[in-house]
């Protein structure tokens, strides 16, 4: 019944031996014009039942008496009329099946549509039970915590002071047994009640305290051995440590006061923007006279804020265990207005990115490009991509989703709480070949992103980029972290129907509306909401490609 010839498959049936001299031929054959098997057969099995009522037709034509006489030209021409009223006959019914299953499907979207009506009703009824809720667990997690901090103060205190009691005693005792013999043959009141502070060591156990208590000690004890300290805080850390003990040496924390702390401002605002960017850079109070001689930029206001927030920080804990008794590094004003505002790339800008060369010994262009991909697809910031692993890739409710979330095994963290968040992987990173980065013997996405000395991935990449980004003559507003205020500013300016709320769980922004209510349900918007936003993003003009290994 069926043959194929190239592609297309034809219905050929034989010709009954006593109708053969009518139709003048032993066979007949039509195009079924189809390349599939199962839509042939059907077609052809429709053909052959209608082939059988035509020959049984003519048959009769044949047979019967006429008032015309019949001729072998009529019954063919009978035969063709047929073949194309069938055809007719399935294309009229082909469209009518076509009809119906459109109406079923808009009747199903009606009743999606409908139903997604009733949970976005039903969430907003029990959204403030969620707020009331949430508001009494916070309440009540704040209340333990505070408990728990008092009792952990109150137990460091009482150790410190048995510490001090055992070595006082253990002093007294050494001391007691060094003067003993002359003690001995004393027997007037007024020696024995100056024995006692003979004996007592004030100057030794002062200065051992000083010596165990300056500024580089107590940094090491509560900031930089913190396991609980992201690896920005102790960079960060490390380098106004060494400028101030650069300046005013490592000096015990009792003799900093409010007059050091005004001499180290004062310093820290005449140093140029460019000192400890190079590798032979001037000693700190060399450089601020080079950049007053030469009238070199100096660093911002918030360079300086950020270097007296980060000792502050270090002396509150000081003032809480009574170590020091005020903290010289708070309230201070600083002149945070900034010097060059970020802004969004430009259509044109990354086109001109599209074209860049990009050059660097340690890090491939492949990375690059991969890493710029998802800059732009998803807002991530240069800290989160450096550290992607191959395991923060999840399939959640059927979307691929970057799962941004903390390391402890490599001692890296989101910037915030809600920096923990899911971000579907847009289908545009993913034709670009993104999930070609995944392989079981590697840890991270990028492995060839070196670490600095600090623990920092990311550092070298970003400098490289900064550089390509000058070879490129572009302005100093773009930086890598534009591509997440284009991102931003992208879904914010889009006339959809998704909410600022999912906009701020993919970025792993705080919710712009604080309450409790609004902090718990953006936990639980539902993957596809988070989906419909990332994939509103579309950029015409960018079109880097991801190399192949």
């Amino acid at each position: 019944m069926l043959r194929i010839v190239g592609s297309q498959y034809y219905f050929r049936r034989s010709v009954p031996l006593d109708l053969r001299p009518w139709l003048g031929r032993g066979e007949v054959s039509h195009p079924l014009k189809t390349s599939n098997k199962l839509v042939a057969r059907q077609k052809a099995a429709l053909l052959y039942a209608r082939t059988g009522q035509c020959f049984e037709e003519i048959r009769r034509m044949t047979t019967e008496p006429t008032q015309k006489a019949l001729t072998a030209v009529d019954i063919i021409r009978f035969y063709e009329q047929f073949v194309k009223d069938w055809e007719n006959y399935h294309n009229v019914r082909l469209k009518e099946e076509e009809t119906k299953h459109s109406v079923e499907m808009a009747q199903q979207t009606l009743q999606t549509k409908a139903y997604m009506q009733q949970v976005d009703n039903f969430l907003d009824v029990i959204a403030e039970h969620f707020e009331q809720t949430d508001a009494f667990l916070t309440a009540l997690r704040q209340t333990q915590a505070l408990n728990t901090a008092v009792t952990k103060t109150r137990e460091g205190m009482l150790r410190d002071e048995i510490a001090g009691l055992r070595k006082l005693v253990v002093d007294i005792k050494a001391s007691g047994s060094a003067i003993a013999p002359a003690a001995v043959p004393s027997t007037e009141k007024g020696q024995e009640d100056e024995l006692p502070q003979a004996l007592l060591p004030p100057v030794t156990t002062k200065r051992k305290n000083t010596k165990a208590q300056t500024i580089s000690a107590m940094a090491q004890r509560f900031v930089l051995t913190d396991a609980t300290k992201s690896a920005d805080t102790i960079k960060g850390t490390k380098t106004t440590l060494d400028l101030f003990i650069e300046a005013f040496g490592d000096l015990p924390v009792s003799q900093v006061t409010g007059t050091t702390a005004g001499d180290f401002h004062d310093l820290l605002l005449g140093l140029p923007a460019t000192h400890g960017k190079s590798k032979n850079r001037l000693p700190i109070r060399k450089a601020v006279e080079a950049a007053k001689e030469q009238g070199l930029e100096t660093v911002s206001g918030k360079t300086v804020k950020n270097h007296f927030s980060r000792l502050s920080s270090l002396w509150s804990v000081l003032v809480q265990r009574e170590i020091v008794a005020k903290n010289p590094w708070a309230q201070w004003s600083f002149n945070t207005a900034k010097k060059t505002e970020r802004r969004c790339w430009t259509n044109e800008e990354l086109a001109l990115l599209t074209q860049a060369q990009w050059e660097h010994r340690g890090i491939s262009r492949r990375t690059y490009a991969g890493m710029v991909n998802v800059a732009l697809y998803t807002g991530l910031r240069l800290g989160e991509i450096s550290n992607l692993r191959g395991q923060d890739i999840e399939n959640i409710q059927g979307v691929a989703c970057f799962h941004v979330r903390p390391h402890p095994e490599d001692g890296w963290s989101p910037k915030s709480a809600a920096g923990t968040r899911l971000v579907p992987i847009h289908s545009q990173l993913i034709k670009a070949g993104i999930m070609s980065f995944l392989k079981p013997e590697q840890h991270f996405l990028f492995p060839d992103l070196p670490t600095s000395s600090e623990g920092v991935r990311g550092a070298a990449f970003g400098q490289a980029f900064s550089k390509l980004k000058t070879k490129l003559d572009l302005p100093a507003e773009i930086t890598f972290h534009s591509f997440r205020h284009t991102v931003s500013t992208k879904l914010r300016n889009q006339n959809a129907s998704f909410r600022e709320l999912w906009i701020d769980r993919v970025l792993g922004h705080e919710a712009s509306h604080r309450s409790q209510g609004t902090m718990n349900y953006t936990s639980s918007i539902d993957v596809q909401n988070l989906k419909s936003v990332i994939e509103a993003l579309e950029f015409p003009t960018f079109t880097l490609d991801i190399p192949e290994n």
